[in-house]
């Protein structure tokens, strides 16, 4: 399992206290988009964004509501060792609910160029220049082996950005405590239809819809 990180801390286990688990909670559902399946062509095709929104990202919170009804059964029994065995579960499902509901409003139609303001002024400071940033988070995606994320978070411990990438639907802030801003998503059902097993095609293409608004909004709410 690939945990990589650059300049941050290794990716670890995560458990069930990044999901809220045990506590009265509604089910959870699936997120509308702000925008259509196909507003981010030619960059990622409309097959794709229908596919990985209304059938993979559904999966995750469709098997997240049964496992975590599961859990509650195993809480109420006091069944520790099923406690114990349906954490993975939480962690992958939980996780992909999590990040998906991330990637989206980091996607725009509208997006690309660059960030401004206090985000750009932080690029600059952490990474030398927002060109640099793409180039070593391009390359810390590139680089997940086999399934995984790349991400740009925030470190609130020292207030600085930093890059990571974590495997398969590992969270970010549940396994590294960084706040999560930007996330690329290298799951191949995210560009094979498209890029086929052109991964760094398909990562050079998505900074063409980076909504540097929302990540420049989560920014903003992670300082405080």
């Amino acid at each position: 399992m690939l945990s990589r990180v650059i300049h941050v801390r290794r990716c670890a286990p995560t458990l069930k206290s990044i999901l809220g688990v045990g506590d009265s909670r509604q089910k959870h559902t699936l997120p509308d988009l702000q925008y259509d399946y196909g507003a981010l062509e030619p960059h990622i095709s409309a097959e794709i964004m229908q596919l990985h929104h209304s059938k993979h990202h559904a999966t995750y919170v469709n098997n997240l509501n049964v496992t975590e009804e599961k859990y509650q059964e195993a809480l109420a029994k006091g069944d520790v060792t099923a406690q114990v065995s349906l954490q993975p579960a939480l962690k992958f499902n939980g996780g992909g609910h999590i990040n998906h509901t991330i990637f989206w409003t980091n996607l725009s139609p509208s997006g690309g160029g660059e960030p401004q303001g206090e985000l750009l002024d932080a690029i600059n400071r952490d990474f030398g220049s927002i060109q640099k940033l793409k180039e070593k988070m391009s390359a810390a995606t590139v680089a997940v082996q086999g399934s995984g994320w790349g991400w740009l978070g925030f470190d609130k411990d020292s207030g600085r950005l930093r890059i990571a990438a974590c495997a398969n639907q590992d969270p970010l802030q549940g396994t590294t405590g960084l706040i999560p801003l930007l996330g690329i998503d290298v799951w191949e059902h995210a560009y094979y239809l498209q890029y086929k097993n052109v991964r760094p095609d398909y990562v050079k293409a998505i900074w063409n819809v980076v909504n540097w608004e929302n990540v420049n909004q989560r920014f903003q709410t992670a300082k405080k």
